[in-house]
């Protein structure tokens, strides 16, 4: 549970390091401005990123599972080898997942537009800069962050459900209560971060633009800087 709680709390670093510090810049420094390959770092960075880190939550449902549904097997079943590959596979799907649309918004032409309403470089917002014919990109961008986001969506709720069934049938108060908290902060986590994200990305356009930068804002500050009490307020160990 720590190596990925370890993991997690890295990548909450990085993508926080993506976007923060050149948007305190701007504020402080009142120039908004930001050079093209600046851009497109920042967009690739954040989508990499952020799949990883779906893919992570759901790696660790998976290890929550397994603690809680086969106890006794939990040391041979979720050994250190296992773990190490589950990270270095979420971190290859990633990789895999975001390289196609970064290469194929790096390859659209962008002719006068240069204006991004938002605090940082994102995907939908430079596709649709494009004075190009965008349809079969916005396509597959949208086909391979819905794969990434509802796939482990998916992989997650069903550790879940079989988390659930199996703490129901315990005999005890004082078990179920003691399965709960093991869960409630990794699901805490899960709700914040699938919730604003399918907001965000799987309904762009049925929103304003000012309530995607709340969403946004939500997702990229406030969640990582909330993140180690999520996990700290309930686990006696980290108290």
């Amino acid at each position: 549970m720590y190596f990925f709680l370890c993991n997690l709390s890295s990548l909450e670093i990085f993508i926080a390091t993506s976007i923060i510090p050149k948007t305190v810049a701007s504020l402080l420094m009142g120039n908004k401005t930001i050079s093209y390959p600046a851009c497109i770092t920042q967009c690739y960075f954040f989508s990499l990123l952020g799949s990883i880190e779906f893919l992570l939550l759901a790696v660790m449902s998976y290890d929550r599972y397994v603690a809680i549904c086969y106890p006794l097997q939990y040391p041979m079943l979720m050994n250190s080898q296992l773990c190490v590959q589950l990270l270095l596979g979420s971190w290859t799907a990633g990789f895999l997942a975001t390289i196609v649309p970064t290469v194929l918004v790096v390859r659209l032409p962008f002719c006068n537009a240069n204006r991004i309403d938002h605090f940082f470089c994102d995907v939908v917002l430079l596709i649709k800069l494009s004075c190009a014919e965008t349809q079969t990109v916005e396509l597959i961008s949208f086909m391979t962050f819905s794969i990434i986001l509802l796939g482990s969506l998916v992989m997650t709720a069903m550790s879940y459900l079989y988390i659930i069934n199996t703490i129901l049938r315990l005999p005890s108060a004082s078990s179920r209560n003691k399965a709960f908290s093991t869960c409630s902060s990794h699901f805490t986590f899960v709700i914040l971060g699938y919730g604003s994200c399918i907001f965000l990305y799987m309904w762009p356009s049925n929103h304003h633009i000012s309530y995607n930068k709340m969403v946004a804002l939500l997702n990229t500050m406030i969640t990582p800087l909330m993140s180690p009490f999520i996990f700290s307020l309930r686990n006696e160990q980290m108290k």
